[in-house]
């Protein structure tokens, strides 16, 4: 082992290649939460460069390693336990700003670059990367990639896929790959970069993207619809066949209420009218209305994020769903029948995907509303999760046709299973 770390300090240098135990307390956090006990990595290797990333991939696979692939780490505990590894490689120092194409409104950006700091640039220029990912401050690009993590603003702006324009991935052998370009117009390599996004490192370690990007808006305010469930589905589907172009749609729902959040944003003009337009609408339901705006806006939102992503809790068990739309707001109804100490949930209105927070439920409960869901049409992915809650339950639960395909896909990127497992 020492041989071989001597070979790695070769590639990244003496400060690239950290011992378990030299590891801080954060870092250890964040991989015992991903991993079973009695697997340990012998170390957290740092490349600097997309060459050195590619180097150390190409002497994995010729030591026969088994790498697990990560950003800052923060997304880590997502999915499956680690099961065995090697190593962990990080692309959190492979972090430089590569163009800022203003009039193009893209950027190109290193995986290990975080979302905060992309828009510490881009705010000087009135630009956005419309992105809400968990734990937004330690969140990397190539972590929200590699998880598909888009947020709330799906509503306006789509999936990662849609705001994705270049990607640049190294394979399992260390070769580097490129697929797209860096302007908008630019389509080849499309669906390489949709096989990335969501892939979980598991077939390729991403060191590179160019995203779209957007204008900031003027002007922003956001409405909140509380009342009889029925009543919010029908505010809803009003909403959703309406001009109304709102940037946020969300069904959110605890234990005991199911509430419709909307916010607009936009010129002064257009949000004060939208934002009065749907107040109308909540009022012809017999909907209690409250909208915020400015600094009450901003804490608001700030809430609802850490109400699901809140940071530094084993207990929590976190999971993605998906139904129709139309059947939103009676899944959030069934989830209310569940015992569990605490739920928080929420549902994307137009794209029907959501998360659930749970606190104090079984693996059994989880299961009855995975069965629920997809007899609706529906699924239930667990992201978050103590390791003996894990082991309980099938995280994915994914029967569907597709399995062999992507298992196919597994083989031919990654022959060897270097990298992260499906």
């Amino acid at each position: 082992m020492k041989a071989i770390a001597s070979q790695v300090e070769t590639i990244v240098g003496t400060t690239g290649v950290v011992n378990w135990n030299d590891l801080d307390i954060q870092q250890r956090r964040q991989i015992e939460k991903a991993k079973e006990s009695g697997v340990t990595p012998n170390w957290v290797i740092y490349p600097r460069t997309q060459g050195e990333l590619g180097e150390v991939l190409k002497l994995a696979k010729a030591e026969s390693w088994r790498i697990v692939a990560c950003g800052s780490g923060s997304k880590l505990s997502w999915g499956r336990s680690i099961q065995g590894m090697e190593a962990i490689v990080s692309t959190q120092r492979i972090d430089r700003l590569i163009e800022h194409a203003v009039g193009d409104l893209t950027v190109t950006v290193e995986a290990g670059m975080k979302l905060s700091e992309i828009e510490q640039i881009l705010a000087p220029h009135h630009q956005f990367l419309a992105l809400d990912p968990a734990y937004p401050e330690q969140a990397t690009i190539g972590g929200i990639i590699a998880t598909a993590d888009t947020g709330s603003w799906r509503q306006r702006y789509g999936g990662v896929r849609d705001r994705l324009i270049g990607i640049s991935f190294a394979r399992s052998d260390g070769k580097l790959v490129k697929a797209g370009g860096r302007v908008v117009k630019n389509v080849a390599g499309y669906d390489l970069m949709k096989l990335l996004t969501g892939s979980y490192g598991t077939l390729g370690v991403i060191c590179q993207a160019t995203l779209r990007l957007y204008p900031l808006p003027e002007a922003s305010s956001t409405v909140v619809l509380g009342g009889k469930a029925d009543a919010i589905a029908r505010a809803t589907q009003t909403l959703l066949n309406s001009a109304l172009t709102p940037t946020v749609a969300d069904l959110r729902g605890d234990r005991h209420t199911v509430r419709l959040i909307v916010r607009f944003q936009s010129i002064p003009e257009s949000v004060k009218e939208q934002s009065n337009r749907f107040w109308e609408v909540g009022k012809s339901l017999g909907l209690e209305s409250v909208l915020y705006v400015d600094a009450e806006e901003e804490d608001f939102w700030k809430q609802s994020r850490e109400s699901i992503w809140k940071s530094g809790e084993t207990s929590a068990i976190i999971c993605k769903i998906g139904v129709r739309p139309t059947e939103a707001v009676k899944a959030l109804k069934f989830v209310q029948t569940l015992p569990a100490s605490s739920i928080q949930g929420l549902v994307h209105a137009r794209m029907g995907l959501g998360l659930l927070r749970w606190e104090g439920v079984r693996s059994s409960v989880v299961s009855e509303l995975r069965s629920y869901l997809a007899s609706i049409g529906g699924f239930l992915t667990v992201l978050e999760a103590p390791v003996e809650f894990k082991k309980q339950i099938d995280v994915w639960g994914y029967r569907g046709n597709a399995l062999q395909i992507m298992q196919g896909l597994k083989q031919q990127f990654d022959p060897d299973n270097i990298l992260n497992p499906l």
